[in-house]
């Protein structure tokens, strides 16, 4: 163990046979602004043998500020995570995986932010490369968020940044054992008992990475029957901290939506075994019933609350027809720009090849149209969804998946959809338009090219579609441009098809000659 002054933070990484998957992370925290005698590095290795431990040893033996414990292998994260929370040093600790990587300045920034916000909790912002992470949390920065006023409990990984005396004084440790959801049951606990959490959301701090053969740990087939009796531990930490009413509901929310709805939707449920789908479907429908009160679905959105009605029903045949019709979902989207770089996009959601549609009924509501049968019609009432809908434009740095929101203006507005008896029913369309401004990218950290897409919020579908347009931002500090692909490459092909005339007459014109 490092002998060196106590360190600002304490970077934790559990490691078993990442193989070159480490490589990224490692590079990372050789690249950290923060000085390496600000900062220690654990990594404890949990039994690899794929000689990543000999080539950690040796890392520590050329950098004083890295440390490697190697302990018999327990089979999952948690002990590994609980052995560098007892050994580590700083005054805050940030978690990490051996797969992903930190932002070159993010433990500067976490720190600097913890330190300003006298946090006990920092949520950095994250950026998805194979896999997803939470999004309307990093909206903005949030110094003082709480489960009730921000969306914390759409983040429930440990990769955040933790007062390591808050740690130790609320004896907050990983449940170890081969068992899933850990992360939840640590963070939640911590979400209620943390004086103050904080969101730092206008630079990525955490690069959060799926394998291309979707080797991790949280990509493995489960138990149904364990995984649910996992995730109500993380419901009875909820229970004991909240009373019935709605903020548990909302909070319980996110569990039926994320742990077993989702599962229940498009091509991840479709594309499941036959007997582990008959499982998992019989085993939520048990903490369905048992666990949620009915605020619970009813707070869903329709695309969430159609499945969870068919569930509660036990309409296994109709979720496998909902599943197949809603992988068809997606967004379609135009955009032009303007010399002040202002950009104007017009977009809606798809069915396949026809828009979705929605249905005004004869009591004043509307209702999503499906041709899936057995949902009961108020679980389709998207009444006040609609007028929430909404369409963000969105760079997304091409080179590290970097992903910010522009600022928007938005709109929707209702359009008729064609075809025989159709009178009642319509589709919505959206506008949206954005001014670019490049140092409100990555805090101004934004050298490279972006490339702009919407994405539409309708109904509990999230959907993005690429726009036709990146921005390229010069190292030299040269202006951006903003380059049109499809004009780009309608000038190509039109100079290509001039080139070929131009041959075309030339060759004529030598062969009259040459006659």
């Amino acid at each position: 163990m490092s002998t060196t002054p106590e360190p600002r933070v304490s970077v934790v990484v559990p490691v078993y046979n990442p193989g070159p998957h480490i490589d990224e992370l490692i590079a990372s925290l050789l690249r950290q602004t923060m000085a390496p005698g600000d900062f220690e590095v654990i990594f404890v290795d949990d039994g690899s043998t794929d000689g990543t431990g000999a080539r950690l040893d040796d890392l520590a033996s050329r950098h004083a500020h890295i440390d490697v414990v190697h302990i018999p292998n327990s089979g999952w994260p948690s002990r590994p995570r609980n052995i560098g929370i007892e050994r580590a040093r700083g005054v805050y600790v940030q978690f990490a995986d051996n797969d992903d990587w930190f932002g070159d300045e993010a433990l500067q920034r976490l720190y600097a932010y913890a330190t300003a916000q006298d946090a006990d909790v920092v949520v950095g912002r994250m950026a998805g490369i194979r896999r997803g992470v939470p999004r309307e949390l990093f909206r903005r920065n949030h110094p003082e968020a709480t489960l009730a006023n921000a969306p914390l409990i759409d983040s429930l990984t440990p990769h955040k940044m933790f007062r390591r005396e808050f740690l130790l004084e609320q004896n907050l440790r990983f449940p170890e054992g081969d068992r899933r959801l850990e992360d939840h049951v640590f963070v939640t606990a911590a979400y209620f008992a943390a004086r103050r959490i904080s969101v730092l959301s206008d630079y990525v701090c955490y690069y959060h990475v799926g394998r291309p053969d979707a080797s991790n740990a949280g990509f493995r087939t489960f138990d149904p029957a364990g995984y649910f009796g996992n995730l109500q531990e993380a419901l009875d930490i909820v229970d004991r901290n909240t009373e019935p009413g709605a903020l548990r509901d909302r909070l319980h929310r996110r569990w039926l939506r994320v742990e077993i709805v989702d599962r229940l939707s498009g091509r991840r449920f479709l594309d499941a075994p036959e007997e582990w789908r008959a499982d998992f479907f019989r085993e939520a429908r048990a903490v369905a019933a048992a666990r949620f009160a009915p605020g619970v679905a009813a707070g869903l959105p329709a695309s969430r609350r159609a499945a969870a009605d068919l569930l509660i029903q036990g309409r296994m045949a109709e979720a496998l027809e909902w599943a197949g019709w809603e992988s068809r979902i997606r967004a379609r989207a135009t955009a032009q720009v303007s010399p002040s770089l202002e950009i104007t996009a017009t977009g809606g959601l798809y069915a396949g090849a026809s828009p979705l549609a929605f249905t005004h009924r004869s009591d004043g509501t509307d209702a999503l149209t499906t041709p899936v049968t057995g949902i009961r019609p108020d679980a389709l009432d998207v009444t006040q969804r609609l007028g929430v809908a909404r369409m963000d434009i969105l760079a997304r740095r091409r080179s590290g998946g970097e992903e910010f929101f522009l600022p928007v203006t938005t709109s929707a507005e209702r359009a008729p959809v064609k075809g025989r008896d159709t009178a009642d029913r319509f589709r919505q369309v959206h506008t949206a338009v954005a001014r670019l401004a490049p140092d409100t990218l990555n805090a101004g950290r934004n050298a490279g090219t972006w490339d702009l897409k919407v994405r539409i919020t309708s109904c509990g579908w999230q959907r993005d579609a690429d726009l036709p347009l990146s921005l390229s931002i010069p190292t030299d500090g040269a202006p951006p441009a903003v380059v049109d692909r499809v004009r780009r490459d309608r000038l190509t092909r039109a100079k290509r098809s001039a080139r070929r005339r131009s041959r075309l007459l030339l060759t004529r014109v030598r062969n009259l000659l040459q006659s």
